[in-house]
């Protein structure tokens, strides 16, 4: 007798709700995504939604944190260990903006923006679970460099956030605001932002040799 397929596992039902919280959250913004659309897209009940997250903005939590793993990525250090310091921040650099600059993002920052507005509480959860969790990520991969001698670097969280701040620079801005900001100027932005952030981090043989 064949045997019928056994029902969905809890990490499969798991995948699919977070496919469908995704794509609605970054579609629609938080406040416009509801629970019910989520559970009917991933084909699964409200409650096994509210068993496997707890609420909505723990759901929109654990999206948000999905969606950066492909952004920290970039910053694993078994991921970057090929290739001298230079060539590795530029890898970062061009992941970096090349995921932040996706138009789907540029339109969920706006939204989440706007509904921090109304609801504080979403813009903290945001942060928490993307810009800040990239943020660690990245000073990592920068405390490993200090420590093999590539970076001298005594306070790898605010390299970090210079490093993004070098990197994005005013195209983020102009792109938020309608702007078209062109494949060249991003790759001499990115080239700009490592050149400054080796002349202020790198030993010197490294700054002059590269």
């Amino acid at each position: 007798m064949k045997k019928k397929p056994g029902r969905p596992s809890d990490q499969a039902k798991r995948q699919a709700i977070l496919d469908a919280a995704s794509q609605l959250f970054f579609e629609d913004g938080f406040a416009a995504t509801s629970i019910e659309q989520v559970a009917a897209d991933a084909g699964v009940s409200k409650v096994t939604i509210y068993n496997q997250f707890g609420d909505k903005r723990a759901l929109f939590t654990a999206a948000v944190e999905r969606e950066c793993e492909k952004m920290r990525d970039y910053f694993s250090i078994d991921a970057t260990r090929e290739g001298t310091i230079r060539e590795r921040l530029q890898e970062v650099g061009e992941g970096m903006i090349a995921f932040l600059s996706r138009p789907e993002m540029v339109q969920f920052e706006r939204r989440i923006a706007a509904e921090t507005e109304v609801e504080p509480a979403i813009g903290h959860a945001f942060l928490d679970a993307g810009p800040w969790r990239m943020k660690q990520a990245f000073s990592v991969f920068l405390k490993h460099a200090n420590e093999t001698g590539e970076l001298v670097v005594d306070d790898t969280a605010l390299a970090a956030e210079q490093f993004a701040a070098l990197c994005k620079g005013m195209g983020d801005l102009d792109q938020r605001f309608g702007r078209v900001v062109t494949p060249q100027d991003r790759a001499r932005r990115i080239e700009g932002a490592v050149d400054v952030f080796l002349a202020a981090y790198a030993p010197h043989s490294i700054a002059s040799a590269d």
